[in-house]
């Protein structure tokens, strides 16, 4: 039986995750978490579902052997992947991503609303779900080779990349921007040099934060004392992984 004192898992196909981290942390102060970042097989994002789904599965047996009390899946591709068939194999609380489009449409005026997300959230049904009810003048533009320039810290290319990738739009007429990827968070600074002044960049992190300490208050597993921790891992190089993931962790 789970423990109010057990850790929470919290992993990603790389490092992009440490951004969801950062306001697990915020929101959860005296929990201990353990974040597994797949570095050796990201990106998920241009991958086959089934192969991102063994994936996703070794991961989840590699934290239940650390005997956590809830998992967070801090990656929107593995999210729409592989969250309702984890919920049916394992009895315990998993949390996902889900693109921040719903608060993005919420905040339309008429304008167009920019998704960005790598090329598989964007053609997996829990994406086009949120389209049919949300889509309202958004336009999903996939971003193929962008969470491998966060992987890398090569923030200045990651502007020229976005800098193109924005150039078709009259940013004038844009609402919102929505990251769909939780690498991009990283992205903001860059983004608010490209975008007007005052356009609302939304992720899904603080929704996310928001319902896990919602279900492990609801479940009586929320840790009620203690300073809190955090245990860095990843399927990659740990010593070149971990620093990234410790830079990017003071970043955000």
């Amino acid at each position: 039986m789970a423990m109010r004192t057990d850790p929470v898992g919290v992993f990603d196909s790389g490092v992009g995750g440490i951004s969801v981290l950062a306001e697990l942390r915020r929101v959860l102060p005296k929990e201990d978490f353990i974040f597994f970042g797949d570095t050796a097989h990201a990106p998920y994002g241009t991958k086959e579902p089934g192969e991102v789904l063994g994936y996703v599965q070794g991961i989840m047996e590699h934290l239940l052997q650390q005997k956590v009390k809830a998992v967070v899946i801090a990656c929107n591709t593995a999210t729409s992947v592989a969250a309702e068939e984890l919920r049916a194999m394992y009895d315990l609380p998993i949390i996902g991503m889900e693109p921040a489009l719903k608060p993005a449409h919420e905040l339309r005026r008429g304008g167009q609303i920019l998704v960005l997300a790598t090329p598989m959230t964007l053609r997996l049904p829990k994406f086009l779900r949120l389209m049919e009810l949300y889509g309202e003048g958004a336009c999903p533009l996939p971003c193929p080779g962008l969470m491998d320039l966060v992987e890398r810290e090569d923030f200045a290319q990651a502007k020229e990349y976005l800098r193109q990738l924005i150039a078709p739009y009259d940013l004038g007429q844009v609402d919102a921007v929505v990251l769909g990827c939780t690498h991009y968070s990283f992205l903001r600074p860059v983004l608010g040099e490209l975008l007007p002044a005052g356009v609302p960049v939304l992720d899904g992190n603080h929704g996310t934060a928001r319902q896990l300490a919602r279900v492990l208050e609801s479940r009586g597993l929320n840790n009620l004392t203690g300073e809190g921790s955090i245990r860095l891992e990843t399927s990659g190089d740990p010593e070149k992984a971990v620093a990234v993931m410790e830079r990017l962790l003071q970043l955000i």
